[in-house]
């Protein structure tokens, strides 16, 4: 027995920190245009940041190879890290403390999101997964089999609900419709067709708020840090007082669960055959790519319309965890061969790092389009927003190497280990680990 501390260098999984890496610069494609434009303004080509040529082509590049299938991955990282986060924590002290531990370490890393939703940016994920993570706890122990059939259930019913929702939405903007007609020629409303029109209304000003709000949107980040904050303000109390059972936490366990599940069987860590990952890979392409150019053509095919894109979307979460899968195994594919040894060293380093880089995402974004910064929020046309993501890929992969070759942990993960354990890490590459009496020193790597 000896005493809980963090994991060291020597104990590392490069397969998943690789992983770790490649799905944190894929989460910031999907995230740009949120920092870039107005919140609503996702998927509403029509209306900012251009919808023909090059600004087409790169929405529908991003929706069918990344649109939530690097958050995806990410999601299934962090079911991983549970398990190992709990086995190496055992194997240390097999006792009720592992469990206290734990639980600290999420409330710790639900602080850090809230402090990164109110104070840098709304698309915070900590606080989220967090919450997640206490509540799959109890299920770290189910095997492989039961734990995908418990996400497979959960993204089926999200996949239902999609289609309900579709066909909602389509008869509300129809009756809707049909009682506007009948104001315009003078009849009397019924309550049914007031109500109809009431309901109709409130779904435009949440998904296609009038070109003025979102004018105001980006004049309020352009204005300061106090119009950054009441903009955040707004999207937090709705994001961050959402009830547990609501979709977005059924998304994120679902997908942990089978992190936890791929880990059990060995094949996120890379302990099968190439050729497993090949023949992984070619199946996982073959649903996903399909069923995500389906979803992409008719996206544009319907001119993104609001109705439409919800039907548009309902292979959604199909074709993510499909895609997901093949690029994990393409990843692992080319690690396995020795590929890319030069990139893939700098993608582990920045995986290693994941809490610090993702934070710098935010912070960095923050700069470069809202006030106090160069407030380009709404100026650049969306395909432009990607030369911004390069910058900051380069930037992370330059880095987080060049930060741990001097340094055991990233400054967030040192703060974050540090609170957990509750006992002051040591940070230096030549500090040695403190022991308790009775164990001998050594040094984390």
């Amino acid at each position: 027995m000896t005493e809980f501390a963090p994991v060291s260098t020597r104990e590392r999984l490069r397969t998943l920190d690789v992983l770790r890496g490649c799905a944190l610069l894929g989460i910031l494609l999907m995230n740009i245009p949120y920092f870039a434009l107005p919140e609503s303004a996702y998927m509403r080509l029509n209306d900012w940041g251009g919808n023909d040529g090059a600004n087409l082509w790169t929405f529908l590049v991003q929706w069918v190879l990344f649109d939530g299938k690097m958050r995806a991955l990410f999601s299934m990282l962090f079911g991983a890290g549970i398990i190992i986060f709990i086995e190496r924590a055992t194997a240390r002290r097999d006792s009720v403390q592992v469990g206290d531990l734990f639980v600290r370490r999420m409330l710790w890393l639900m602080l850090f999101g809230i402090l990164h939703a109110w104070f840098i940016w709304y698309g915070d994920i900590l606080y989220a997964y967090a919450i997640c993570g206490l509540l799959i706890f109890p299920l770290r122990t189910l095997a492989p089999r039961q734990l995908f059939a418990i996400a497979a259930g959960a993204l089926l019913l999200l996949t239902f609900g999609i289609v309900g929702s579709a066909f909602s939405r389509q008869e509300m903007r129809q009756q809707a419709v049909a009682a506007l007609e009948a104001e315009a020629k003078g009849e009397t409303l019924t309550e049914q067709q007031i109500e109809a029109k009431k309901d109709w209304a409130e779904v435009l000003e949440h998904q296609e708020p009038p070109r003025e709000a979102m004018q105001k949107e980006v004049d309020d980040y352009r204005s300061g840090y106090a119009g950054a904050m009441r903009q955040r303000a707004a999207v937090n109390r709705e994001w961050q007082f959402v009830p547990l059972y609501s979709p977005g936490f059924f998304d994120s366990w679902a997908l942990m669960l089978i992190g936890m599940g791929l880990y059990r069987l060995g094949i996120l860590q890379g302990n099968r055959s190439a050729d497993f990952y090949g023949r992984m890979a070619l199946v996982a392409y073959g649903i996903g790519l399909p069923l995500n150019i389906a979803s992409a053509y008719f996206l544009q095919a319907w001119n993104f319309d609001i109705v439409g894109n919800q039907f548009a979307s309902a292979p959604y979460q199909i074709g993510r965890v499909a895609m997901v899968l093949g690029h994990l195994s393409a990843i692992i594919l080319v690690l396995k061969r020795g590929w890319l040894e030069g990139l893939t060293t700098r993608l582990a380093a920045v995986g290693q790092m994941a809490l610090s880089n993702y934070i710098s995402h935010s912070v960095i974004c923050s700069l470069i389009f809202y006030s106090p910064g160069f407030a380009l929020i709404g100026q650049l046309q969306r395909y432009q927003f990607y030369f911004v993501v390069l910058g900051i890929w380069a930037f992370n992969l330059l880095w987080s190497p060049w930060w741990l070759a001097r340094y055991r942990f990233g400054p967030l993960e040192w703060c974050w280990r540090s609170l957990t354990y509750w006992q002051r890490q040591p940070m230096r590459r030549d500090e040695l680990v403190p022991a308790p009496v009775g164990f001998h020193v050594d040094r984390a790597d």
